[in-house]
């Protein structure tokens, strides 16, 4: 899998911190030449001396998704430097400030749908003319469990995710003719932002697998999309949850919640 990975040219939008970083790290380390993405240049240096320090290749490249003129000129700068894009992934995206329905406004709504859902489309559109004119390529989207169980407090993300599913599914029709795969990953409750133990421990109650998920745990599902061993598979949304969306209800009010199971030594 690995392999048919090394030196694709990978753009990882938001890849300045959490699962876009990771994402990025684990593409460089299989040998694909990264485009790291966000808003601050010296988040976006960070990453790059990263991967750079331990032996890979990467390129910074700030520009607000939401911005045509920015992302274009991002896109020129890939192009002169590699001459190609093989894989993108669309993970950039908002959720604060959280705000119940009552306290949301226009502006509110607006910027969210703005770098969540249309950034996804103004990253893919010229990138998926690229990839037609050179045989094919991979975009990779960013779902959320928002995107069929609802959120408290976060109408405009959960908003976002659902679009994002369907235009995964409609950009997977358009573009398979062209040897172009598009997917989405849906994380689960991931600590993006180093969450304190006791946070961890409620979070990690409400989860089959019994714990939060980390940013690296984001990173094979990407890679397996993107590589040859999914040449069959478009319009696929790949939950990456530790099981919390097969469930029926959460940990703590179920009928016979897990401190309920069978005890290791009685089996």
């Amino acid at each position: 899998m690995h392999e048919s990975l090394k030196n694709k040219v990978v753009i990882v939008t938001g890849s300045a911190r959490g699962i876009g970083r990771a994402i990025a790290e684990r593409f460089a380390s299989v040998g694909s030449k990264i485009v790291v993405n966000d808003l601050n240049q010296s988040d976006i240096d960070q990453v790059v001396d990263s991967i750079t320090a331990a032996g890979g290749k990467a390129m910074s490249a700030v520009a607000d998704v939401s911005d045509s003129t920015a992302v274009g000129t991002m896109i020129d700068a890939v192009m002169a430097e590699h001459g190609r894009i093989d894989v993108l992934v669309n993970n950039a995206g908002i959720l604060s400030p959280m705000l119940h329905f009552f306290e949301a406004d226009e502006a509110w709504w607006r910027r969210i749908i703005d770098v969540n859902l249309t950034g996804h489309f103004i990253v893919s559109h010229p990138v998926a003319r690229i990839m037609a004119k050179q045989g094919g390529g991979n975009i990779i989207n960013m779902s959320s469990g928002g995107a069929t169980r609802a959120h408290r407090a976060f109408t405009a993300y959960d908003a976002t995710k659902g679009g994002i599913e369907a235009l995964t599914r409609a950009m997977a029709l358009d573009l398979g003719p062209y040897n172009i795969r598009i997917n989405a990953l849906m994380p689960g409750s991931i600590d993006t932002s180093g969450m304190d133990l006791e946070a961890r421990k409620r979070r990690g109650e409400n989860v089959p697998l019994g714990r939060v998920g980390e940013p690296i745990d984001m990173t094979g599902a990407a890679l397996f999309l993107a590589s040859d061993e999914a040449n069959y598979i478009t319009g696929e949304i790949t939950k990456v949850d530790g099981g919390m969306l097969a469930q029926q209800r959460s940990a703590t009010v179920d009928i016979m919640p897990p401190s309920d199971f069978p005890k290791l030594e009685d089996l």
